[in-house]
C-alpha cells in the first residue's frame, strides 16, 4: 500500500473516526485504525462495536488532487500513537507506505516513522445495512435535534432504555423525545416526502453527541437508515453507524399537560441568566433548587437559599401573566438545559401546579417542548 496526502486531510479523518475508537474495547484490533487505499481514494474506518465510523477522502474532488501515487492495500494501525504522529509532521504533504510484512513507513520532510501495523483482514466486518428503509434530511437540523433533545437523556444505567434519544417518524413528521424520567425533552419536524415510517428506534445519546462532533453545520442532506438493530448516517464522505438499544421506549404522551393554570411569557436569555445567578449559591445542594414565585404586575422572583451559605434574590419582569398565583420548586440545572436548547428569544412557560410538571415552548409555537418536574421543598 502506498499514497501521498495531504496532511491536513488526513488528519481531519483521522479525528472523526477515533471518534468511535475505545481503549475498553474486548476485541484487540478494535483499538486501532483501518486504512484502505483504493484507486479512486482512502478509507479509514474506527468502531467499538456500538459505533463504527468510516471517513472517505477522494482521490480528487472538484478538480483537485487530494491524493496521489495510490497503491492499493489495507493495513491496521495503534490509534494511540498514528494520530499524533500525523498532527506533529513537518511539512503539509505526508507519504504513507507499507510492504508485505505489515510494517508501515510515514515521511515527511525529514521526518520518517516505522510503524507495526496489523492484519486488516483480521478486523471484523462492519455489518451492512440492507435496507430500503432511508429519508433524507439536511444536516444542520439534525444537528439542532440533537442538541435540543439528547442533554435530557439519562446517565443512569439503571434502565438503559432512557439512555437513549427515542425515534419516531410518522406521516412525514419525525419526532426526537429523551427523557431520564425527572424531564423531557422532544422537537418535531417535517420530513420530505417518504413512506418510510418507524416507531421504536432508539438511539443511544453517546452515539448521537459524537455524531454532532463530526457533523459540519451545513444544508447539505444526510441520509438516515434504520433496521431492527442498526441506524446508519450517511453524508458525501462519512458513514456514521450505531447499534439501536433494546426494548421499549416508556410512552411519554401522558406526561404531558392539556391544559394550564398558570402562563408566563419571558424573554429567554434574562430568566436564564437570573436562574443562572441563583444557582451560584445551590451548588452545595444535590439538585441546584431554585424557586419561582410569581408576584402579580408582571413580576416573577427567582429565590434560592442555602442554609450554610447565605440567600439570593432577583425580580424579573415577565411579557404576561396570566392564570393563578404561584410558587414552585424546581432544579435550576434543568431549567438552565431547557432553556439553553429553545434557541429562540421568547418563551411560554405553562404550570399546572405547584407539584405539577410544567412545561417551555418558544413564544411562536415552533414544536420543541421542555418538560420539567417541580422538586418538593419543604
Amino acid at each position: 500500500m502506498k499514497f501521498i496526502i495531504s496532511r491536513d486531510q488526513l488528519i481531519t479523518s483521522v479525528q472523526d473516526v477515533m471518534k468511535a475508537i475505545s481503549s475498553r474495547t474486548v476485541i484487540p484490533i478494535l483499538t486501532g485504525i483501518k486504512i484502505e487505499a483504493k484507486k479512486h481514494g482512502i478509507i479509514l474506518t474506527g468502531s467499538d462495536s456500538d459505533i463504527s465510523i468510516e471517513s472517505y477522502i477522494p482521490a480528487e474532488q472538484d478538480e483537485n488532487v487530494n491524493i496521489e501515487h495510490i497503491e492499493e492495500g489495507s493495513i491496521v494501525l495503534q490509534a494511540k500513537y498514528f494520530p499524533d504522529i500525523v498532527r506533529k509532521l513537518p511539512e503539509k504533504m505526508v507519504e504513507i507506505e507499507s510492504d508485505e510484512n505489515l510494517k508501515l513507513t510515514i515521511r515527511s520532510g525529514k521526518a520518517e516513522f516505522n510503524l507495526n501495523g496489523q492484519d486488516a483482514e483480521e478486523y471484523p466486518q462492519l455489518p451492512t445495512l440492507q435496507t430500503d428503509e432511508s429519508f433524507e434530511m439536511p444536516t444542520d437540523l439534525l444537528k439542532s435535534l440533537t442538541k435540543q433533545t439528547v442533554f435530557a437523556v439519562s446517565t443512569m444505567e439503571t434502565r438503559p432504555i432512557l439512555t437513549g434519544v427515542h425515534m419516531k417518524l410518522n406521516a412525514n413528521t419525525l419526532t426526537f423525545t429523551a427523557t431520564d424520567s425527572h424531564r423531557l425533552a422532544s422537537r418535531e419536524i417535517p420530513v420530505n416526502e417518504t413512506n418510510v415510517e418507524f416507531s421504536n428506534i432508539v438511539v443511544p445519546g453517546k452515539s448521537l453527541t459524537e455524531l454532532n462532533k463530526i457533523l459540519g453545520d451545513t444544508p447539505e442532506p444526510v441520509e438516515i437508515s434504520v433496521t431492527n438493530n442498526q441506524i446508519l448516517f450517511r453524508t458525501k464522505h462519512l458513514k456514521f453507524m450505531s447499534r439501536l438499544l433494546d426494548g421499549n421506549y416508556p410512552e411519554t404522551s401522558r406526561l404531558i399537560p392539556d391544559q394550564s393554570k398558570t402562563v408566563l411569557h419571558v424573554k429567554t436569555k434574562e430568566l436564564l441568566n437570573t436562574i443562572d445567578r441563583a444557582s451560584l449559591l445551590a451548588k452545595e445542594e444535590r439538585n441546584n433548587v431554585v424557586k419561582l414565585t410569581t408576584e402579580g404586575d408582571h413580576l416573577v422572583e427567582i429565590t434560592s437559599n442555602s442554609p450554610e451559605v447565605g440567600t439570593v434574590a432577583e425580580e424579573i419582569t415577565v411579557q404576561s401573566m396570566e392564570g393563578e398565583e404561584l410558587k414552585i420548586s424546581f432544579s435550576s440545572k434543568y431549567m438552565i438545559d431547557a432553556l439553553k436548547a429553545i434557541e429562540y428569544d421568547d418563551v411560554k412557560i405553562e404550570f399546572t401546579g405547584a407539584m405539577r410538571p410544567f412545561i417551555i415552548r418558544p413564544a411562536n409555537e415552533d414544536p420543541i417542548l421542555q418538560l420539567i418536574l417541580p422538586v418538593r421543598t419543604y
